[in-house]
């Protein structure tokens, strides 16, 4: 067990250097205003990045996102869309950051008709398709989690989160199992948060079946539908999930928690899965 904690904590160090070295800010003057007495500062603002997507020679859409590691975001949203499999259907992948273009060129043929849908995401996310068949993927075998681990996953993921960014305004995610935290992301689009681990997972050949997912953000169906691709048991948040969320968690045997703060939380579905101890 002293190893599994090891792992973890340099898991942690490890993904916490990452994040240091890849941070952009854009820094902005204000006047703040305390107490009817103003004065002029600086405030660290998120940034806001449209990046348009085109593969296999066509436009495909534009990512409202934020501007840094986009080969894991890419990668992760063509996962999480059906467009791949593995790295390998990846032909070729560029981005031109000067001009916000992603050009792709993947293994299988784009749709002749493709109609977007826009989510309920911050930023806009966007989905293509989402097959009902994918929510039977979760439920080939039965899972169990312990709730000290889950409590563990969101403490690691609220320490991340306040020890890079010193302002406000964006989206975090991460995925863990009893060893710990293994991956994490943010961005300014909590459906983002998931493209990215996904990519990420991808890059580093990281197994995600029945492993647990945490999120800042509110917990929609579209989440809970890639959650599903991933083979994700567990999905998490520190706020609500929708009606639809919770159907289709119900459908997909994940186990869903809300409100996941401090030692409290609540369970909408599959509570069977999640062991509750006193102690956390």
């Amino acid at each position: 067990m002293r190893g599994l904690f090891k792992q973890a904590g340099d898991n942690l160090r490890g993904i916490y250097k990452e994040l240091t070295e890849m941070e952009q800010q854009s820094r902005r003057k204000i006047i703040r205003v305390v107490q009817g007495q103003g004065e002029q500062t600086e405030r660290i603002v998120v940034e806001e990045y449209p990046l348009r997507l085109r593969v296999n020679g066509r436009d495909l859409a534009t990512l409202v996102c934020s501007p840094h590691q986009l080969n894991f975001l890419l990668a992760g949203f063509f996962r999480l869309q059906g467009f791949i499999v593995n790295l390998d259907d990846i032909l070729s992948m560029g981005v031109c950051s000067e001009y916000g273009l992603a050009e792709l060129r993947i293994r299988s043929a784009l749709p002749e008709r493709l109609q977007p849908t826009l989510t309920s995401g911050c930023g806009t996310g966007i989905t293509y398709n989402l097959p009902q068949s994918l929510l039977n993927l979760s439920r080939q075998r039965p899972r169990s989690y312990r709730s000290q681990e889950l409590f563990g996953l969101m403490k690691d993921l609220q320490s991340l989160t306040e020890q890079y960014r010193s302002h406000g305004g964006i989206h975090s995610a991460a995925i863990g199992d009893i060893a710990g935290l293994l991956l994490y992301a943010e961005d300014i689009g909590r459906h983002n948060t998931l493209d990215r681990l996904a990519g990420e997972a991808l890059f580093k050949k990281i197994e995600l079946r029945d492993k647990m997912l945490v999120t800042s953000g509110r917990v929609s169906s579209e989440m809970v539908a890639k959650a599903a691709r991933l083979g994700i048991g567990l999905l998490a948040s520190r706020t609500s999930p929708t009606d639809k969320a919770i159907e289709l968690c119900e459908q997909a045997g994940i186990t869903l928690v809300g409100y996941l703060r401090g030692s409290s939380m609540e369970i909408y579905s599959h509570a069977q899965q999640l062991q509750l101890s006193s102690s956390h």
